[in-house]
């Protein structure tokens, strides 16, 4: 099951690079329809934090009213989301749905000369001179399999640069949607802490997850905020 969904990942990608001679665009419009397919998703997950939003009041009033009472305050806000329809955590959902994508991805793109991932070996084949032509995004990125640690481990700091500004975007890919819902001043400031250990996972990550990841989340920033002003104006 899990080598098939590698190779479907990555059949997608020869794909898409057939019709674009790009493996950086391909990873773009991979992305792009991987967002199409979780639309009802994230939808669902934008109308739950909506709805949370809506009710954070009256959530306070009941942490006030029983902040000497913690299993009472957890039974009063479990009642009160079941009265309200609210799923507090539905916003998890097209997040966990991502996961084993980004680790297929991370295994098709990455690996060792010792154990290749499926882009490796199959770059390994061709002749020399196409190689590092395969492997490139456009101007941006010289080589989308290489991880900015090895980069700058190999060639330096100027060579990095390009690498750090997408690991630093990962990054924020991960604290602004964070920020954006709703939750107390704690709830963030665990996220901003999860953020900055993702910028070590993003530091020994090939390129193109990286790419892959910061494309989807952009999406769906854009999707979320269009839909919530949506439903606000809706509600006015």
């Amino acid at each position: 099951m899990w080598l098939a969904i590698k190779e479907a990942i990555f059949a997608g990608l020869q794909y898409l690079h057939d019709i674009t001679g790009d493996y950086g665009v391909a990873i773009i419009l991979l992305t792009v329809f991987i967002r199409l397919l979780m639309v009802p998703l994230t939808v669902k997950q934008t109308r739950s934090m909506y709805e949370l939003q809506r009710i954070q009041p009256k959530i306070k009033e009941l942490q006030k009213k029983y902040k000497n009472d913690k299993e009472k305050l957890q039974e009063e806000t479990l009642k009160f989301y079941q009265e309200n329809k609210v799923n507090p955590f539905g916003g998890c959902l097209p997040l966990l749905l991502q996961m084993p994508v980004f680790i297929a991805l991370y295994q098709v793109l990455g690996g060792t000369p010792g154990q290749p991932g499926l882009f490796l070996s199959y770059i390994a084949e061709l002749p020399e001179a196409q190689q590092a032509a395969m492997t490139r995004f456009w101007i941006i990125l010289p080589d989308l399999t290489a991880t900015p640690a090895a980069v700058y481990g190999d060639a330096g700091i100027l060579a990095v640069l390009p690498y750090v500004a997408l690991v630093v975007l990962f990054g924020l890919s991960i604290w602004i949607p964070q920020m954006l819902m709703p939750g107390e001043n704690q709830q963030k400031q665990v996220a901003g802490i999860m953020a900055v250990f993702m910028l070590y996972i993003g530091w020994i990550s090939p390129a193109g997850v990286l790419l892959y990841w910061v494309t989807s989340s952009l999406i769906g920033i854009g999707q979320q905020q269009i839909q919530m002003r949506f439903l606000a104006k809706k509600e006015a």
